[in-house]
């Protein structure tokens, strides 16, 4: 397997899999502060790693504007959007909202950067949308119905926005020279802190969990789930460009499912199949051709 498959299909198994870890930090420790934890603990370990491989060094200033801005979108607005949409919406329609990121990548990257719009992505990000639909079909008809959906759907949407926005920051400071490893590590640091504030702010407690399933969860979610997952995905960002990447986005939620249908019970119904098959056509669409071959052929 070559090193982009890797990275692509390293990143989308591990963040199929986050809310395993996501569901276990459930309990006495405020959702805000397990945020801040994990992302405080992602930034210590890629500091670590960069003064063991005598990489460590402060960005220049250039930099710094971009890297306040993406700790701000990427790892805190971001969840703290998708941490209270939760409250509003279920899991599902959540998964359908922030499988629209390739979509806002494009559009960003035509609105910021005049890149033109590739018919490819907007096709396979189509299929993946419609694809997801079908497979959470029974959780979307159930929240459209209640109106307090359309304060989730703004928070889920808003999410993804931030995402794409961290997206694109990324890519700009790979532009300037500056590794993903680098970066992640600063703005981190950036938003945990942030999280952190708004915890304080708002009055909740901060706590922690010593029990092994809590720490073992946290360990998860700061180092396969942030320090490797983030760092393979915005690495692809800088190869592949921020929409076609983003499919991640659409291929996590498949994961879950897989793994909930072995843990849960979870009952694949034709509407869910023909989702998956939606998904997987997509998938195609995005990296057909050119952008396929080299997906599969460039190290």
């Amino acid at each position: 397997m070559t090193t982009n498959a890797l990275l692509y299909f390293l990143t989308v198994l591990i963040w199929g899999t986050t809310w395993i870890a996501l569901k276990l930090q459930l309990g006495v420790v405020p959702i805000a502060w397990s945020i801040a934890y994990r992302f405080w603990l992602a930034a210590a370990v890629l500091l670590l790693w960069l003064l063991w491989r005598r990489q460590w060094r402060l960005p220049p200033r250039s930099v710094w504007p971009l890297l306040a801005l993406q700790g701000a979108t990427l790892f805190c607005l971001n969840f703290m959007c998708f941490l209270h949409a939760s409250r509003w919406i279920a899991s599902g329609l959540v998964a359908v909202c922030f499988s629209t990121a390739p979509l806002l990548n494009a559009l960003n990257g035509r609105l910021f950067l005049r890149k033109p719009l590739s018919p490819q992505v907007l096709a396979g990000s189509a299929l993946g949308v419609a694809g997801l639909l079908l497979l959470f079909g029974s959780e979307v008809a159930k929240d459209l119905a209640r109106p307090e959906t359309l304060w989730g759907l703004g928070l889920a949407l808003a999410g993804t926005y931030c995402f794409s926005l961290g997206n694109l920051l990324s890519g700009a400071m790979q532009r300037q020279g500056q590794t993903p490893v680098q970066t992640n590590a600063w703005a981190m640091l950036v938003g945990a802190t942030l999280v952190a504030g708004h915890a304080l702010a708002s009055g909740q407690p901060m706590v922690f969990d010593t029990s092994a399933t809590y720490v073992g969860a946290w360990l998860y979610l700061a180092i396969p789930g942030s320090v490797i997952g983030f760092t393979a995905y915005l690495t692809l960002v800088g190869r592949l460009g921020a929409d076609r990447a983003a499919y991640c986005t659409v291929l996590f939620p498949v994961v879950a499912l897989n793994i909930s249908a072995w843990l849960e019970g979870y009952t694949w119904t034709p509407a869910a199949l023909l989702g998956l098959a939606l998904v997987a056509a997509g998938n195609v669409a995005v990296f057909w051709r050119g952008p396929w071959l080299r997906l599969l052929r460039a190290g």
